[in-house]
C-alpha cells in the first residue's frame, strides 16, 4: 500500500475506547508519534472523533496516508466497546485502509506490565516469598464487571508483547483467583513457574490483598494500577501488519456476555415456548 509521495504507510491510528480512558495514538514501527489518553466521565461518542483530528493533526499525519487502524474491541464498556469499533469502521471505509482489531484486555496487559517493570513506580500489593520460579513472568489485566467480575484474561511475557495463555473472559474473581492458583501448581509440577504474578488495570477492588491471598504463598505477586493508554493498542496492530486484516463489516466488539436487554429478552422467549 503506498501514499501520494510513493512512500509506503507505515502510520497506525490506534483507538480504544473500551474503558473509562478514550485513548487515541499515532503509532509507527513500534514508536510513539503522538498520544491523547482523556480521562474522566463516559461521554466517549462525543470527543472521540475531535481528538482523532486533533491527534492526527499534531503528528503531522493525514487520515489517507495511514497504513491502517488499529481498534481495541473490548471486552470491557458495552456503550464505550462500539462507540471505537464503528468510528474504525468508519474511518477505514471512508480512508480506503486496512483495520485491525486488538483485544484491550492485551492492550492494558502490554502497558501495565511495561510500566510495572519501570523504576520508581509505586505498587498496591506486594508479595515476596522467596521462591522464584523459572518461567516467564506472567501478567493478568483487570477491568471491573461489577457483582465481583472481572473482564480479565492470563498472559505471558513475550519477547516483545504479552503473549496469550488464556483467552479473555468475564470471570468471578474468587473464581478466577482459586483458577490461577491451580494454573500455578500445574505450571511448577512442570518445571516452568512464572517468577512473577503482575495484577495490572483496575486493581482496587480486585487486586486487594484479601482478594489475591490464596495465590501469595505459590507465588510472587505485584499488583500496579493502571489506566489504558492508546500506544498499545497501536503498537499491537502493527504486529498484525503482515497478517490478515479484519472484514470491514463484520468486526463487531468482543462483548464477552449478553446485555441486559438480551438476558430479558431471552428469558422471556425460553419462557414462552414451555
Amino acid at each position: 500500500m503506498m501514499s501520494e509521495n510513493n512512500e509506503p504507510r507505515k502510520r497506525f491510528l490506534a483507538l480504544d475506547t473500551a474503558t473509562a480512558t478514550l485513548c487515541v495514538a499515532v503509532t509507527e514501527n513500534g514508536k510513539l508519534i503522538h498520544e491523547i489518553n482523556a480521562s474522566g466521565e463516559r461521554n466517549h461518542s462525543v470527543h472521540l472523533l475531535p481528538i482523532i483530528e486533533q491527534a492526527l493533526q499534531a503528528s503531522g499525519t493525514a487520515g489517507n496516508t495511514l497504513g491502517g487502524i488499529a481498534v481495541g474491541i473490548g471486552p470491557g464498556s458495552y456503550t464505550g466497546t462500539r462507540i471505537a469499533v464503528s468510528a474504525a469502521k468508519t474511518l477505514a471505509w471512508a480512508w480506503d485502509i486496512p483495520v485491525f482489531g486488538v483485544s484491550s484486555m492485551h492492550a492494558m496487559a502490554y502497558g501495565g506490565y511495561v510500566k510495572g517493570r519501570a523504576d520508581n513506580v509505586p505498587l498496591n500489593v506486594q508479595y515476596d516469598n522467596g521462591d522464584t520460579g523459572s518461567g516467564s513472568d506472567w501478567i493478568i489485566p483487570l477491568l471491573d464487571a461489577r457483582r465481583g467480575q472481572a473482564f480479565t484474561a492470563l498472559f505471558e511475557a513475550g519477547e516483545h508483547s504479552p503473549v496469550r495463555l488464556v483467552p479473555d473472559g468475564i470471570r468471578l474473581m474468587k473464581d478466577w483467583v482459586q483458577h490461577l492458583a491451580e494454573l500455578l501448581q500445574q505450571a511448577e509440577a512442570a518445571g516452568n513457574k512464572p517468577r512473577m504474578l503482575w495484577f495490572v488495570g483496575e486493581t482496587g477492588l480486585h487486586g486487594s490483598e484479601e482478594s489475591l491471598l490464596p495465590l501469595k504463598e505459590i507465588c510472587n505477586v505485584r499488583v500496579v494500577p493502571y489506566d489504558l493508554e492508546g500506544r498499545w493498542t497501536g503498537f499491537l496492530g502493527e504486529e498484525r501488519r503482515s497478517g490478515e486484516k479484519d472484514d470491514i463489516h463484520s468486526l463487531i466488539p468482543n462483548y464477552t456476555q449478553l446485555t441486559e436487554a438480551e438476558v430479558n429478552l431471552r428469558k422471556s422467549s425460553e419462557g414462552g415456548t414451555r
